[in-house]
C-alpha cells in the first residue's frame, strides 16, 4: 500500500459509510473499484489496514466508526446531531482530497484551476491559532478601511472564523472589554506575548454565531424570520448550497422557490441578497424589505446623477 495514499483512503471510507453501513468485504470492493484506487494501480486492501485507517480517521476527523452494534459486522459512522458536525473537519477533509490529487498527479495544473483571488493576512493564521490555544495576549495594528485609520489593539484572542473566503479573529478588546472581530487582512505587526490572560470567558461560539450571517452577530437583538422569493434557477443554486444553517424550503412553483431563514438581518446578509439582483426578492420582514429598497434606490440614483 502506498504510504502517501492514506488521505484518499480516509476520504473514500468516510464517503462510503456516510451513505450506509458496510462490511469489510463491501468496503474493500468499494475502494478497489474506485477511480482513485484504479488510477493508483492498487490491487489489495487488508482488514488490518482498514482497522488502522479507522483509528486514524477517529483521531484526525473526530469521527467514530464502529462495527459492534449492527450484529452483522457492518462498519458504520456513529450518528450524532447534525448541528454537531464539525465544519473544520469537513473543510480539512476536502482540502486533503484536493491535496492528495495534486500530489498523486504532477500534471494536475493542466486540469485543476484555483481561484486567483487570494485574501491577505493568512500568514498570521497559525500564530493566532497558537495564541488562542495557549491563552496568550496579542497586540497588533489594525487598519480600518472605512475611515482609513490604523489603531493599536491589545486583545485576548478567543476564536477564528471564516466568512466569504476571509478569516477573522474573534477577541476581547482589553480597552473596553468588548467582543470584536478583526479581519486578518487588516492586521499588521502582530505580536504574540509570552504573557497569558487569566480571564475565563464562557462564550459558546457555535451558539453565538448560530443566528449570525458572516461575522456580524447582533446579540442584543432577537433574530427574525426572513422569507425570500427566488427565481427557479437561482433557487436551485441556493438549495444546493444553503445560505445559512436555518434555511428551510417553504414551497416551489414552476417559476419560483420560496425559502425561510431565522437569523439577524445584518448588513452582511443584505449584501448577500443584493448580490443576486432581480433573481431574489425579500418578502419578510418589512424592515428588511425597506432597507433593500432604499439601498437599490441609492444605487440607481448614483447612476442617474452622472
Amino acid at each position: 500500500m502506498k504510504k502517501d495514499f492514506y488521505l484518499t483512503r480516509y476520504a473514500l471510507i468516510i464517503k462510503r459509510l456516510e451513505s450506509s453501513p458496510a462490511t469489510y468485504s463491501q468496503l474493500e470492493d468499494y475502494l478497489l473499484n474506485s477511480f482513485e484506487f484504479q488510477d493508483a494501480d492498487i490491487k489489495s486492501y487488508s482488514i488490518r489496514t482498514l482497522q488502522r485507517d479507522i483509528r486514524e480517521i477517529s483521531d484526525l476527523f473526530n469521527l467514530s466508526i464502529h462495527n459492534k452494534k449492527k450484529g452483522d459486522n457492518r462498519y458504520y459512522i456513529e450518528s450524532r446531531p447534525i448541528m454537531e458536525v464539525d465544519e473544520y473537519n469537513q473543510k480539512l477533509l476536502e482540502s486533503f482530497q484536493v491535496s492528495n490529487a495534486m500530489n498523486t498527479h504532477p500534471d494536475f495544473a493542466d486540469f485543476i484551476f484555483f481561484e486567483s483571488r487570494k485574501p491577505t493576512g493568512v500568514e498570521n493564521f497559525y500564530d493566532l491559532f497558537f495564541a488562542i490555544r495557549n491563552k496568550r495576549i496579542v497586540s497588533f495594528e489594525h487598519y480600518n478601511y472605512k475611515n482609513k485609520l490604523m489603531t493599536s489593539r491589545k486583545v485576548h484572542p478567543l476564536a477564528l472564523k471564516e466568512s466569504k473566503d476571509r478569516w477573522y479573529l474573534i477577541a476581547i478588546d482589553t480597552k473596553d472589554k468588548m467582543l470584536k472581530s478583526f479581519g486578518l487582512d487588516r492586521i499588521n505587526y502582530l505580536d504574540v506575548s509570552e504573557k497569558q490572560f487569566r480571564e475565563k470567558y464562557k462564550y459558546n461560539f457555535r451558539e453565538h454565531f448560530k443566528n449570525a450571517f458572516g461575522v456580524m452577530n447582533l446579540s442584543e437583538q432577537n433574530p427574525e424570520k426572513i422569507v425570500l422569493k427566488c427565481s427557479r434557477h437561482q433557487g436551485e443554486y441556493i438549495k444546493s448550497f444553503p445560505l445559512h444553517q436555518s434555511q428551510k424550503e417553504l414551497k416551489e412553483t414552476p417559476e419560483e422557490i420560496y425559502f425561510e431563514f431565522f437569523l439577524h438581518p445584518t448588513y452582511d446578509f443584505m449584501q448577500e441578497i443584493l448580490s443576486y439582483g432581480k433573481e431574489v426578492r425579500v418578502l419578510e420582514p418589512k424592515t428588511l424589505v425597506d432597507e433593500i429598497r432604499n439601498h437599490l434606490q441609492q444605487s440607481l440614483n448614483s447612476y442617474l446623477s452622472e
